[in-house]
């Protein structure tokens, strides 16, 4: 019998998987000065290209060079568009050498650009929906240090708007034009369009924000926006947030704001967690300050199925994919025969082991108690457990990560120890 995580799936656009699993999004953090792609991210995205996985999903690529999550993110500068467009395009023919179909994400920090991350100058304040500063504890020094790296964003105008959107268009045009099958908006981890979505991020009170439908309103307009603009076999995801909607008035906003997304040209939706303020999504640990999860989500191996499966049952016609959590092949499976999802995004395993697919989940010669996927356990310095909050350490385990990434690019695959 043939395992579920083998079968094919065409999306919306025509995009062909020729199984379940993805590759999901993780931060290279390897860019040039000009934050284009270098041959670190040619060789790594290779491996994974050749690894078996149904589709590729890039690290964010930030539509604003001006507002960056890191220094070394990757973003696009018109000044130099024809360089760009030839990185990108070695790019995509690494990823989709083997043919396996890659989709950019690409993203907007909002109020999560630190100083001095961007082209920005020092004394310019980010952006978000509203004045509203990043809130990464309630300690002191989390206050003092929320206010020197991140500041008190000013809030968007209507033109800062009007930008925003054109800048996710045109990031998806050049994706296009360079090889990409296809964009996902980045609307989670509390970037700028989850700071949109949100109403404690969002307290605006003109069309933007007010209601679900308002505060929705930007990312129906970029995905209208793209849809006018590339080809209509060129895909269209996006990445929401569980964490927002653990209420039920939350998850109901929820549904009223995908109700909108789905209508506007989606492909597929990926569900995953956490933020800066609540770094659950970059901590493989376990925090006695996290809620219990229930029976059904620990057997299920992911944070969130329970909102995807939520999510589901009100749009059973849209492509769901759950990242985050999934540990077995036989937890794989059972979610995607439950019919809960149907697409498999799986993370910091394919970096210790780009070839997951082949050699061990689509592999008949595995047998089930052996299909496993391991992650490094990463050791906090002692005087970070002591002066730093959650955020900090689940930061430095997503570094760690990122730093694996370029040591795939250098042909160096980690040992798990």
């Amino acid at each position: 019998m043939e395992s579920a995580i083998s079968e094919n799936l065409t999306l919306k656009c025509g995009l062909q998987m020729k199984n379940r699993l993805v590759k999901a999004a993780m931060a290279e953090h390897m860019s040039d000065g000009d934050n284009l792609p270098t041959e670190l991210h040619n060789r790594a995205y290779a491996e994974w290209g050749r690894g078996g996985w149904g589709m590729l999903l890039t690290g964010n690529v930030q539509v604003d060079r001006m507002y960056l999550g890191d220094a070394h993110d990757l973003a696009p500068n018109p000044a130099i568009e024809p360089e760009l467009i030839r990185r990108w395009s070695e790019w995509s023919a690494a990823c989709t050498k083997h043919g396996t179909p890659t989709v950019m994400q690409i993203c907007h920090p909002g109020r999560q650009s630190p100083m001095g991350a961007g082209s920005r100058c020092l004394t310019a304040k980010n952006v978000a929906p509203s004045p509203i500063p990043l809130n990464i504890g309630s300690r002191i020094v989390d206050r003092v240090a929320s206010a020197v790296i991140f500041g008190t964003p000013r809030e968007m105008t209507q033109k800062d708007i009007d930008h925003v959107v054109e800048q996710f268009v045109y990031t998806s045009r050049l994706a296009s034009q360079t090889g990409f099958q296809g964009v996902e908006l980045h609307a989670a981890h509390g970037y700028l369009l989850s700071q949109f979505l949100s109403p404690t991020a969002n307290l605006r009170t003109d069309s933007y924000g007010g209601s679900p439908a308002g505060r929705v309103k930007i990312i129906v307009d970029i995905i209208r926006a793209i849809r006018k603009t590339v080809p209509a076999e060129f895909c269209v995801g996006i990445k929401l947030n569980s964490v927002d909607h653990q209420s039920e008035s939350a998850l109901k906003a929820c549904v009223e704001q995908l109700k909108l997304i789905v209508e506007a040209g989606v492909d597929f939706v990926e569900i995953s967690g956490g933020s800066y303020e609540d770094p659950s999504m970059m901590s493989s640990s376990t925090s006695s300050q996290q809620p219990e999860k229930s029976a059904r989500t620990v057997a299920r191996e992911a944070f969130f199925l329970e909102f995807a499966s939520a999510i589901r049952a009100q749009f059973p016609g849209t492509p769901l994919m759950v990242t985050g959590g999934f540990r077995t092949r036989a937890g794989m499976e059972k979610a995607l025969t439950d019919g809960d999802c149907d697409m498999i995004g799986i993370g910091r395993p394919a970096v210790l082991k780009p070839t997951l697919p082949n050699d061990i989940l689509l592999n008949p010669d595995v047998p089930k108690e052996s299909a496993r996927l391991v992650t490094q356990q990463i050791k906090q310095p002692w005087i970070l457990k002591m002066l730093s909050n959650r955020s900090v350490g689940a930061g430095l385990e997503s570094s760690w990560y990122s730093s694996q990434i370029e040591k795939l690019g250098r042909g160096i695959v980690h040992t798990i120890t």
